[in-house]
This record gives structure tokens, sequence and C-alpha cells, in this order.
């Protein structure tokens, strides 16, 4: 029962830091999840999670979304979520968690140092940026930060830009979810877990909301680029040490 409650403490933590970092709550609850689950079986629930985060963002950030983003980033990325989710079911749990942790110390370091790395807003970056994003999130569960960065080219308002996300994310979450079913990924004995982390969706997400209402976004996103090192840090220290 503690380690329940511990595990819904977190989940609630990488929702809220996921909808204000505007990263997506995989990139916090991948590694927290990898704790109490094993890896594949990580995937899986986070895969069906995600699908009732991004519905419960798209509800509350509903003013506003870039269609001709959705379809040139989107639609590739639908594409190779199920290609990257489909051969994850030939690499190892723990290769997976050690691409997990250096993509988080990699991509933080990266826009940290390089806060002001620009791409430009092109449908040919759009495209890639979906590419890339769709197949890492297939592979190891999150490429929130890869479609961050692509969708910050295109200086969107902060309600469309996470509108947007959240409906390319839907469209990516949904159908990896469908093939971690059929790899195996998703089991009935961590079934009782949806309607809780459905719960933790809508209040991580309402309460990131509010926070962006209160706080400076790029204060809170150098505080929430920490957090993902430290993260990585701590996921690569487990599978080193134990």
């Amino acid at each position: 029962m503690d380690y329940l409650l511990l595990f819904i403490f977190l989940a609630l933590l990488a929702e809220i830091l996921g909808t204000v970092g505007g990263f997506g709550s995989s990139l916090f609850f991948i590694p927290i999840a990898s704790f109490f689950l094993d890896f594949h079986s990580v995937l899986g629930i986070t895969a069906i999670f995600h699908v009732s985060s991004n519905i419960t963002k798209i509800a509350f950030f509903r003013k506003g979304f870039d269609k001709k983003l959705i379809i040139s980033i989107g639609i590739p990325a639908i594409i190779f979520v199920i290609i990257g989710a489909y051969y994850s079911k030939f690499m190892k749990s723990n290769i997976l968690e050690i691409l997990l942790a250096l993509f988080l110390i990699g991509t933080s370091l990266t826009l940290f140092l390089f806060k002001n790395i620009v791409i430009k807003p092109t449908v040919k970056n759009s495209i890639f940026g979906g590419v890339f994003s769709g197949l890492i999130a297939g592979i190891i569960g999150t490429g929130g930060a890869i479609r961050g960065i692509t969708l910050a080219a295109f200086s969107l308002k902060m309600e469309t830009f996470i509108a947007t996300s959240a409906i390319i994310d839907l469209g990516i979450d949904f159908s990896r979810s469908i093939v971690y079913f059929t790899n195996g990924y998703v089991h009935k004995h961590d079934l009782y877990l949806i309607p809780i982390l459905f719960v933790v969706s809508i209040i991580g997400t309402y309460l990131g909301k509010k926070i962006l209402n209160a706080i400076s976004e790029e204060k809170f996103k150098s505080i929430v680029l920490l957090l993902i090192f430290i993260t990585g840090i701590i996921t690569l220290s487990k599978i080193i040490l134990f």
C-alpha cells in the first residue's frame, strides 16, 4: 500500500512537471515507473496513461491548435512510433533503460546549455521532428522533448503549443498502445492502475495549468531540465548498481 501511494504521488508529480515543462509526463513517468515495474510493462502502462493524460490536456487547453503542424508532425510521428514500438520487443529491458537514461541526460544538458537553440520553422523540419520523436517514443517510451523543440520553432502561443502537442501525442500513444498490447507489454495485473492514473492525469494537468498562470514559464523550464538530468542520472545509477 505504501508503495502504491508513493507511485501515485510520483506519477502526479510527473504529470505536473510534464504539463508545465511542455515535454509530456512520460519523460518523468517512465524512469519513475521503472523502479516499480519491469521496463516493458512500463512502456505498456505509460502509453495507456498518456492517452488519458493527453485527452485531459486537450480538454484544459482546447482554445487553439495548429492543424498544419498536427499533420506535418503527427502523421510521420504515428508511422514511426509504430515502427519503434514493434522493434522494441527485440531489445532487452536493461538496454532500453540505458538508452532512456542517456536520452534524459543528453536532452537536459543540450536544452540547458544551448537555451537559444533554434530550428527553422519549415515543413521539412516539422516532418523530421515527427519522424525522430515518434521513433524514440516507440523504442524508449518518450519523445516529447524532441517534439517540444520542433513545435517551439513555430512560436506558438502557450495554450496552442500544449493543445497541438497533446493532439499529436494522443495519436502517437493510441498507436503504440495497440503495438505494445500485441507485444505483450500490457498485463492484466497492472490494469488496476489505469483508473488511478486517469484521475492523476486530470489533477496533475489542472495543477500544472495553475502553476503556468502563476510562475514564469522559462524559469520553471530550467527547474524541469535540472530534474530531467537528475532523473537520468538516477536511472543510469540504478542500472549500474543493481
